[in-house]
């Protein structure tokens, strides 16, 4: 087994820290050197919004909540840019337009085995047989092979310029071996139980109520200072805070903006997000289907009411299916051109949907059905639980949809929401949008190499698509949790992939 003293790893957030070439290679500076951790420090109790709905498969659902308590990692993570950075792949490099060769860096498996080439090729291997794929291999044929004794080979059938991004998708993590294969189970189902490589090992999971994590003292990145995390899973987001109120929790993550107010000040953390909630309109049936009185409907939307009265300030006005969050947008933003000019909408009547899931959704519907009753829109209001919606509104049974996307959560990679949201083709095309105009704009972005070049691509897209009136921007959100004065280093990712780290301390 190979081994390599924990001080002389490098910290995982100082690799978060450094800035990759997408179209060459990233390698890690020479002579790099660990924290080592800090001394062990008290257990942490985390209040999570979510239960894992799948048996803490990674390649659902369930693989950010992974990922944000430490569990689990991929070759690749994102960076404050949005950009691949280092994780269990020290560096890379492009061999030629289909195929990537990554480095390892020396690590351990929960279960004490190591990462090898093999392992990593196996791990991403039975990703690809998932069904239904993983979100970030959506579209992409992927192989991977090992190469040597710290080297993997990936190729894909055709170009892809962003697979270093794509690879720290949460659903992409490496699991051991024994992770996968078990008797009666497919590639579908394998456990990240003491098979995972973060920080953190989940030792005892009670069903959807609670897991128990401690820490796993060979992680590579260095000794986390927190002996553990005793997990719950809280879905009243009045239970979260209160429980923070009360000092039951360490932390507690997305707080309602309705409660945000009965927390001291001092217990609130912000930070900004790739999530936007944004107003779909159904282009393809129903009254909405004229851009005339989609483009009335836009123009009915105060999007900086809704920031002040329903976020109460923990929000930005909607500007774009991308925010202020993604560092690059405001510098390149292209305005929409070609906008149908608004009709009078003479009492047309339309269904407009949302879900209660996150409690400030239907609160945001209410206002927009105000907003478009006062342009002269009848609007009747549907909220449902989104198990519940889901496949109504990507029917087209309604004919506006209120709902909150993180841009960059499944692949860090602009281009890729835009496809699958807003072409003919998109697998989430909840506007329904079918336009030659936009197929060809997105097509011309998927097929763009170059960081810069490839942001230039997805602005131009963007303003393709926010000319067609087929989606309204509302807001961009911000992240609120609740965090007990004396614990430092809680992670506010604007991907919303990361929460407890190795300096995450009390």
């Amino acid at each position: 087994m190979r081994h390599q003293s924990i001080k002389s790893r490098l910290h995982f957030l100082t690799a978060l820290a450094l800035v990759p070439c997408l179209t060459g290679c990233f390698a890690s500076p020479a002579g790099e050197s660990s924290s080592g951790g800090g001394p062990s420090g008290p257990r942490l109790r985390v209040a999570l919004a979510f239960p894992p709905a799948e048996n803490f498969s990674p390649y659902g659902a369930d693989a950010t909540l992974l990922s944000r308590l430490g569990v689990t990692e991929g070759l690749t993570a994102l960076d404050a840019n949005g950009a691949a950075a280092p994780a269990l792949a020290r560096s890379w490099r492009r061999e030629d337009d289909r195929t990537w060769r990554f480095t390892l860096r020396e690590a351990t498996f929960q279960d004490g085995t190591d990462v090898t080439p093999a392992a990593v090729a196996a791990a991403l291997t039975h990703a690809t047989k998932a069904r239904p794929a993983p979100t970030a291999l959506a579209g992409v044929t992927l192989t991977a092979e090992p190469d040597g004794e710290n080297g993997l080979r990936a190729t894909t059938t055709a170009p892809d310029p962003v697979l270093p991004m794509r690879l720290a998708g949460p659903s992409l993590a490496i699991l051991s071996p024994k992770a996968y294969g078990k008797k009666g189970e497919g590639p579908g189902a394998p456990t990240p139980v003491g098979t995972a490589t973060g920080p953190f090992e989940i030792t005892k999971a009670d069903g959807g109520g609670s897991a128990t994590l401690d820490r796993f003292d060979d992680y590579w990145g260095g000794l986390a200072h927190a002996s553990g995390i005793d997990a719950r899973f809280v879905k009243d987001g009045t239970a979260r805070a209160n429980a923070v109120r009360t000092g039951d929790v360490d932390i507690a993550e997305a707080i309602p903006v309705a409660q945000a107010g009965t927390l001291d000040k001092p217990t609130l953390q912000e930070a900004g997000t790739t999530r936007t909630t944004s107003l779909q309109l159904n282009t393809r049936s129903g009254p909405l289907g004229d851009p005339a009185l989609r483009a009335a409907a836009r123009t009915a939307i105060d999007s900086t009411a809704l920031v002040k009265g329903v976020f109460e300030g923990y929000a930005d006005p909607g500007t774009g299916v991308f925010g202020p969050a993604v560092t690059w947008v405001e510098s390149k933003r292209v305005k929409p051109a070609g906008r149908a000019k608004a009709a009078r909408p003479d009492g047309a009547s339309i269904t407009l949907a949302t879900y209660g899931n996150r409690p400030e959704l239907p609160e945001v519907a209410q206002v927009v059905q105000q907003q478009l009753q006062k342009a002269g829109f009848t609007v009747k209001l549907e909220v449902r639980e989104y198990s519940r919606l889901e496949r109504d509104a990507l029917a087209g049974k309604f004919d506006a949809f209120i709902g909150a996307r993180n841009s960059l959560l499944d692949t860090g990679d602009p281009v890729g929401v835009l496809g699958s949201d807003y072409t003919c083709d998109g697998g989430y095309n909840l506007a329904r949008l079918c336009d030659k105009k936009v197929d060809r704009a997105v097509a011309e972005a998927v097929g763009t190499d170059g960081t810069g070049e490839r942001q230039d691509a997805a602005m131009a897209a963007e303003a393709a698509i926010l000319g067609t009136d087929a989606v309204v921007p509302l807001a961009h959100q911000r992240i609120i949790a609740g965090v007990s004065t004396d614990v430092r280093g809680v992670l506010l990712d604007p991907y919303e992939r990361a929460l407890v780290g190795t300096g995450t301390r009390r």
